[in-house]
């Protein structure tokens, strides 16, 4: 027998996606047709919301307009990464007083707010975050029904196979390197580097590299004017998960840049991190830190550090390192991805009726069957399998050997 929920209330936190809109669109639409007397609150900019009351109560007018939010990227009642746990960082910002648990003022917010079922969109800290609240909270006696939602740019939360937004992200990627791979032609012997986001996952690179590369090997060249294929294509893939022998790559680089007079390279942000983490600590420099005890990449610039490497060893003469990460995941929703959001929200409602608590999504442990998967499994930092097969096919397409897996992964 379903029983509908009383109240629900929506959060999206941590960076953004192109999918946050969206889900709360399908959020609001699917809840009106299926239970429209339930009643709907939205959390702004996360658990910062949560934490400081500041909410938004949904009227009717909202919901009959909510289909609107399937054409823009962003979240509409925002964003913000906060981690409850981290006390001290919820104190500096003003979030609680010190000596408070923030858990505990979540809670007293949720109650007050009569909550039944949390629908949280956010990558695996923001649903690991609300499932130690919801344990928190039936520890305290008060049972609510955490319902979440993948969302990651990079694709790295296990078992969830794909998470909502990654194909968006990858195919705006491309769409972004293929007006700036034309700079190529601004100056001689030029080097470009693609930086795209993943710190742990180089999946999101690897995908986007593979987009792109469907939109050089489907265009028209004229080879005689100088207007070749081999210019425009991919040289160069590096992810994470991969051993970069940078002195055997610069070699095979040269010779490209010799023959075609530029180069151009996809690298994930988080590709080599730890050599240049090294280098900064090595040098007396401070390594930043998020709160979530995450080392902040817009300050370590792996784009940066494999232009300035490659550089000098292939004889460029100019250097473009370009970022892609805020102009992908801030993108609306594709079709494939909207496919994948409608899926998914429709049952995070059937578990919402049924009083079932999990994160939504396919789970490759159970033959990527879609179901609300225990928030005691989810993970994230999942590494993307450098042995599959359409990667391998790319690299031999880019002129790359397949390399060895890093050691550990």
């Amino acid at each position: 027998m379903k029983t509908h929920p009383r109240k629900v209330a929506i959060l999206t936190a941590g960076g953004l996606a192109p999918c946050l809109s969206a889900a709360v669109g399908e959020l609001l639409s699917q809840y009106t047709e299926a239970s429209p007397d339930t009643e709907i609150l939205c959390y702004r900019s996360g658990y910062k919301g949560l934490l400081l009351g500041d909410s938004i109560q949904v009227t009717e007018s909202m919901r009959g307009h909510a289909g609107i939010l399937r054409r823009y990227g962003g979240s509409p009642i925002g964003n913000s990464r906060v981690r409850l746990t981290n006390v001290d960082d919820c104190v500096k910002r003003g979030l609680v007083k010190k000596g408070q648990d923030p858990r505990a003022i979540a809670a007293r917010q949720l109650k007050k707010d009569k909550i039944d079922v949390l629908h949280t969109i956010g990558g695996d800290d923001t649903n690991t975050a609300a499932a130690d609240l919801a344990a928190w909270l039936k520890k305290n006696k008060y049972d609510l029904n955490v319902i979440g939602l993948p969302k990651t740019i990079d694709n790295d939360i296990s078992p969830v196979r794909q998470s909502l937004g990654a194909w968006t992200a990858a195919e705006q990627g491309a769409r972004f390197f293929q007006n700036v791979v034309s700079e190529h032609g601004a100056s001689s012997r030029t080097l470009i580097v693609h930086e795209i986001m993943g710190r742990h996952s180089g999946w999101l690179t690897a995908a986007t590299t593979r987009e792109y590369q469907r939109f050089v090997e489907g265009g028209l060249f004229i080879p005689a004017l100088g207007h070749r294929e081999e210019s425009w294509a991919v040289h160069g893939v590096y992810l994470p998960e991969m051993e970069v022998d940078i002195h055997a790559e610069a070699d095979r680089l040269r010779r490209v840049m010799d023959t075609l007079g530029n180069v151009n390279i996809f690298v994930s942000e988080g590709a080599c991190v730890d050599a240049v983490i090294a280098e900064m600590t090595a040098r007396g420099e401070h390594v930043d830190l998020d709160p979530f005890g995450h080392v902040r990449l817009d300050k370590v610039n792996v784009g940066a550090w494999f232009g300035k490497r490659f550089a000098a060893m292939i004889g460029a003469d100019k250097v473009l390192v370009q970022k892609s990460g805020y102009f992908a995941r801030s993108a609306p929703a594709n079709d494939a991805d909207m496919v994948l959001i409608s899926r998914c929200v429709e049952h995070a409602i059937e578990c919402a009726f049924r009083g079932e608590s999990g994160l939504i999504g396919e789970d490759e442990e159970q033959s990527n069957h879609l179901r609300a998967i225990e928030l005691s499994r989810i993970k994230g930092g999942k590494h993307f399998d450098t042995h599959t097969r359409w990667f391998q096919e790319l690299l031999v397409r880019t002129g790359q050997k397949p390399g060895r897996p890093r050691r550990g992964r």
